[in-house]
């Protein structure tokens, strides 16, 4: 049989990459790399796939139809995971144009290159198996109150220009497999976390400002709740929605993991006190500041579907996953530190600023 051969646009980023080493390193696949290499791409994110031959990187921007529609006719893969997107809160706020233009405009060209090709297939196995995995967030579907969960059929109500970027490409996706019958899955998951996390998301940045003894930002009181996933946890879930997911559906993930943000940004200092002790406890570094405009109140995510029908179940909880984190870290200062040189020194972001569209 020949070997699965798979498109990932954002390999090199967080989540991306996390999913081209469990392809590569797990599933002996052979994965094509989409990545326009923008800050929160590292090219030593896939580094253990490329060794092995089995995974390339082409440097391109989703946004360039003519560019996608050529690679993916060339390539002709089995699956396309399409995780490239503009991601962070913060930046959506004071600069929303990227958002709109890689998350929505850069969807709309990967659903166009991927109908094309597939349109082009011959009646037969490769064709009925093709698949367009369409990677989101549970940040579309709005904040929760204190009690309830996300299930895939919650109605959408996002509240960042991030948010809404993601929920507009989400129904793009839906709406080519109503229209036009390209087979696609669409998931939805809560917040990451694990290694190789760029260092602007909350663990990476209070972990490094921590060993560096520098004060920890806690947005409002800190008592926003999110549901915590590990990333290898997710890239194992989005494997197995892309194979075999029912055509159409949306699957959520999430690792039934809530906390506060204060308890998450507790737990690092506690750990990094028992493995890293520091002069005084690092909690003491922990400093409320002003919080993010329109910050959702609670995300928690209902995975029942995905674990009654595909199977799947996290491997990690928050304590075993975070202890893993904080490790990684802690031996790979080569990694981060040229980014806290040169990229993002962990300065705040997302205030308001009229001037960036």
């Amino acid at each position: 049989m020949d070997r699965k051969k798979v498109i990932v646009t954002g390999g090199a980023g967080f989540i991306g990459s996390a999913l081209v080493r469990h392809l590569v390193l797990e599933q002996e696949a052979e994965v094509v790399v989409i990545d326009k290499m923008t800050y929160a791409a590292n090219r030593a994110n896939i580094l253990p796939a490329e060794a092995t031959g089995r995974c390339q990187l082409i440097i391109a921007d989703i946004c360039d139809q003519a560019a996608m529609r050529e690679i993916v006719s060339r390539e002709a893969p089995h699956q396309i995971l399409h995780l490239a997107a503009e991601s962070h809160v913060d930046r959506s706020i004071s600069g929303p144009r990227d958002f709109i233009e890689t998350n929505v405009i850069g969807t709309y060209s990967m659903l166009e290159a991927a109908r094309a090709f597939w349109s082009g297939l011959p009646a037969g196995n490769t064709k009925d198996t093709f698949r367009f995995l369409h990677v989101s967030t549970d940040e579309v579907y709005g904040s929760l109150g204190a009690d309830g969960l996300f299930h895939e059929t919650t109605p959408y109500d996002p509240s960042s220009p991030y948010s809404s970027s993601k929920a507009a490409s989400d129904h793009l996706a839906k709406a080519w497999f109503r229209t036009y019958n390209l087979p696609i899955v669409v998931s939805n998951c809560s917040n990451n976390y694990g290694p190789y996390h760029f260092p602007e998301k909350l663990i990476p940045l209070v972990i490094l400002n921590a060993l560096e003894g520098k004060t920890l930002p806690v947005y409002g009181d800190g008592s926003n709740i999110r549901d915590w996933l590990y990333v290898e946890d997710h890239a194992r879930a989005l494997s197995l929605i892309a194979t075999q997911g029912r055509l159409g559906e949306t699957y959520n993930v999430g690792g039934r993991n809530e906390r506060t943000n204060l308890q998450v940004v507790q737990t690092i200092c506690d750990e990094l006190d028992r493995i890293a002790p520091a002069e005084a406890p690092r909690r003491e570094l922990i400093e409320f500041v002003k919080d993010r405009p329109g910050h959702d109140h609670r995300y928690a995510i209902d995975a029942t579907k995905l674990e009654t029908e595909l199977g799947w179940k996290a491997h990690e909880n928050f304590e075993t996953g975070l202890r893993k984190t904080v490790q990684w870290y802690l031996d790979n200062q080569e990694w981060w530190a040229p980014l806290r040189k040169s990229v993002y020194g962990g300065e705040r972001l997302g205030l308001n600023d009229p001037q960036k569209v």
